[in-house]
């Protein structure tokens, strides 16, 4: 008799094909971006806060805070870019 998890695994492969897995090191690698952009993205906060602390209008702060939004996307991209990179790795081994 199969668990609730073997029946669903077996749904999920036949609507999308069989699961890929990482190597340890390609997890490593995986894990190493996301603190690399996880610090970039600390650092665009600090940057974006600081800037905040002198502003006196509400329009002003919404720029800031729309620049900083802008800013965090574009590294969420880019991280995203760069662990896609590692899949693609593993799918063609």
């Amino acid at each position: 008799m199969k668990s609730a998890y073997e029946l669903a695994m077996e749904r999920l492969n036949k609507m999308n094909g069989e699961v890929r897995k990482l190597s340890p090191e390609q997890k490593e690698k995986i894990a190493e971006i996301n603190r690399k952009y996880d610090s970039k993205i600390a650092e665009v906060k600090i940057s974006f806060e600081s800037k905040m602390n002198g502003v006196a209008s509400y329009e002003e702060m919404e720029a800031i805070k729309t620049d900083m939004s802008r800013e965090i996307q574009k590294l969420e991209e880019e991280r995203q870019k760069e662990k896609d990179k590692i899949w693609e790795k593993n799918t063609e081994e």
